[in-house]
């Protein structure tokens, strides 16, 4: 028997057979160093990159002792941002779908309070948030753990890095100090391992970085006149034409800035930063996701916690602060077998620092050779429509996807992915049928119900 099916664990007969159905056909590395660990119930420290199957690593473990008739908070996962919190979430709810009635709630900064206070009063068996908003929350004394008996610090490295230090550990004095303590990382800081002795009883350090197979990923550097890091940087596009792809820029201002440089050359770009609003986030984050936009202009914000299957490329606008940063950003890129491209753009002022990332693998070629893009353009394949509905009145994939393919009569194949949050849903629908699903849709009924629709 392979030593890396999940048959090998002490699991149950029902959670095997959902893995299957799932296609978790075998573990992962940091899965299968980790998992024994878990599900022994010690504390471990991981070493595992985005990608690498570490939500799963962890949820297996916690769903395998989740007492379901126990309707108490078990669980306590933090993570850095909302997205991450989001992912997490989803991917928790398709792994507890063997069991009945797991409630999985997510707690972040961004969304509305109050509606988090109402979701609170009915329970939760898994809590998945950032640490400001839960400790805002058991201050409140909105949220008890004192049936906590798991917790998971998510990419902890990158919750040091936004400067989460201080709530979580105000958020470990709300918990009982008798706990299971599951830390996840990307790198091993001195930070991290001080964290990691005080939480931690006897962790069993686990680091699969090595085993995991490295993306594949071609790296070239570009050195350009600052006046002409925008026209390189669509005859790169122009050039290699990816699918899709993020540009990493290094401010607020100079992201919002290449977006709307980028519409005017019929580029379809989209700007995320810091200062957008949780809705105006989730829009641009959906519409990159189900392929209604090829281009997403970044700051770091978004460097992980996006879930994004398949990225063609990543260009760093600038030249990223160091190495770690250089590594997450275009560790987006190259997976699941596929090779990635890579690109950084740099002027002479940047010069020293960019060649500071030289090595035998990395390729400094001339911006001149690249294919200039006359007439060039990016279009999405398709285009997101909204629906002013969602979770809470009961929406169901299903229902649209039913709405759509019936009384619309489009065709399944004309319908992309599908997202529902609590009031809103996102539908992503072929370009050249947006008209007449939106007519359709915005004349016809969702389940018997009449919801406003627009074309984002």
């Amino acid at each position: 028997m392979n030593k890396t099916d999940f048959s090998n664990l002490p699991l149950s007969k029902e959670m095997l057979n959902n893995l299957n159905e799932i296609g978790y056909t075998e573990m992962t590395p940091v899965q299968a160093e980790s998992l024994p660990f878990i599900l022994e119930g010690r504390d471990v420290i991981a070493q595992a990159k985005t990608g690498s199957g570490k939500t799963a690593a962890f949820g297996i473990g916690l769903l395998h002792k989740l007492q379901v008739k126990k309707f108490r908070v078990q669980t306590l996962i933090l993570c850095p941002t909302r997205e991450l919190a989001d992912q997490v979430a989803k991917e928790l709810r398709t792994l507890a779908r063997f069991a009945h009635n797991v409630k999985i709630l997510t707690l972040c900064g961004g969304s509305a309070f109050g509606p988090q206070l109402g979701s609170l009063r009915h329970g939760a068996h898994i809590v998945v948030g950032t640490p400001g908003r839960i400790l805002k929350h058991l201050k409140k004394e909105t949220l008890s753990l004192e049936n906590m008996d798991t917790l998971v610090l998510d990419e902890a490295d990158r919750m040091l890095d936004m400067g989460f230090s201080e709530e979580i550990n105000e958020v470990l004095g709300f918990a009982p100090k008798e706990k299971q303590t599951l830390l996840f990382s990307a790198t091993y800081t001195d930070e991290i391992m001080n964290i990691s002795a005080t939480l931690q009883k006897d962790a069993v350090n686990v680091k699969t970085i090595s085993t995991e197979i490295a993306n594949s990923i071609v790296e070239r550097f570009y050195e350009v006149q600052n006046s002409q890091k925008l026209d390189t940087l669509v005859n790169i596009f122009s050039t290699f034409k990816p699918e899709n792809v993020i540009v990493f820029a290094n401010t607020k201002v100079e992201v919002q800035e290449i977006a709307e440089t980028l519409q005017k050359k019929k580029i379809d770009a989209l700007a995320i930063h810091g200062d957008l609003e949780q809705y105006e986030r989730n829009d641009v984050l959906v519409q990159f996701a189900n392929k209604s936009c090829p281009v997403l202009v970044a700051t770091d914000v978004a460097a992980r916690g996006l879930d994004i299957k398949e990225l063609s490329m990543v260009v760093n606008y600038d030249v990223p602060h160091g190495e770690e940063t250089y590594t997450h950003r275009i560790g987006r890129t190259g997976r699941a077998g596929k090779e990635g491209l890579a690109f950084t753009l740099f002027t002479a002022y940047e010069a020293d620092k960019a060649y500071e990332y030289k090595n035998e693998t990395r390729l400094f070629e001339d911006a001149g050779e690249l294919k200039a893009a006359v007439g060039f353009t990016m279009k999405p394949p398709y285009i997101t429509l909204v629906i002013e509905g969602g979770k809470k009145d009961k929406v169901r994939a299903g229902d649209l996807l039913g709405a759509l393919t019936g009384d619309a009569g489009l065709d399944g194949s004309s319908i992309g992915k599908i997202d529902i949050y609590e009031r809103q849903s996102y539908v992503a629908i072929e370009s050249k049928k947006i008209d007449e699903a939106h007519d359709k849709l915005k004349n016809g009924k969702i389940k018997g119900k009449k919801f406003s629709v627009w074309i984002l």
